[in-house]
């Protein structure tokens, strides 16, 4: 069946709209909109897409689109595929949403804790030898409160550090089960 211009032309103008909205959703999480929209194309493409062609359609400079790709790539929102008889690399979406956000949201857990550990790493000793060796009761008191404000944070790692264990393993679906398809509904 033909699409007709007025009909073909109503199909990009809505893929336009969902593209924007996916770009401005996106910087949410922290990735920029011209990321976004990489994205989006991907998403709406029903094939395989060059550099070359995402640079067509979303404007932007061959370098931008490739940093871009890197970005996704690296969170697994894109993956670069082989396309029999071309060289160029190619690639598609992942088009499942509650994956990209598992894998983006374990992903952030991680570096937030990976940060905060190798911080807690080289100031912990350094504030127990100031309380065990320092005479100033003042200066006692206050390595004692931010060793205390450390240790505590450790209860939210390790929560945190469950959370995203029980993502990548599915657990977590035990307790919040999926939705098969959008005519379920979520009683709860």
């Amino acid at each position: 069946m033909i699409l007709l211009s007025n009909e073909h032309e109503s199909i990009e103008q809505a893929r336009d709209i969902m593209i924007s909205a996916i770009a401005q959703s996106m910087v949410i999480y922290g990735v920029t909109p011209s990321v976004g929209r990489i994205y989006g194309v991907l998403y709406f493409s029903s094939e395989p897409l060059t550099l070359d062609e995402i640079k067509d359609q979303v404007a932007m400079s061959k370098a931008s689109v490739s940093n871009g790709m890197r970005e996704l790539l690296e969170t697994d929102m894109v993956t670069k595929v082989w396309k029999k008889g071309d060289r160029k690399d190619h690639y598609v979406a992942e088009k499942d949403y509650l994956r990209n956000f598992i894998t983006y949201f374990i992903n952030k857990i991680r570096q937030e804790r990976n940060l905060i550990m190798k911080a807690t790493e080289q100031v912990e000793p350094a504030l127990e030898k100031i309380l065990l060796e320092t005479s100033d009761e003042q200066v006692k008191e206050k390595a004692a409160k931010d060793l205390a404000l450390i240790k505590n944070s450790y209860d939210y790692f390790d929560w945190t550090m469950r959370l995203a264990n029980r993502f990548e393993s599915g657990e977590i679906f035990d307790y919040l089960p999926k939705k098969q398809n959008r005519g379920d509904s979520d009683r709860t």
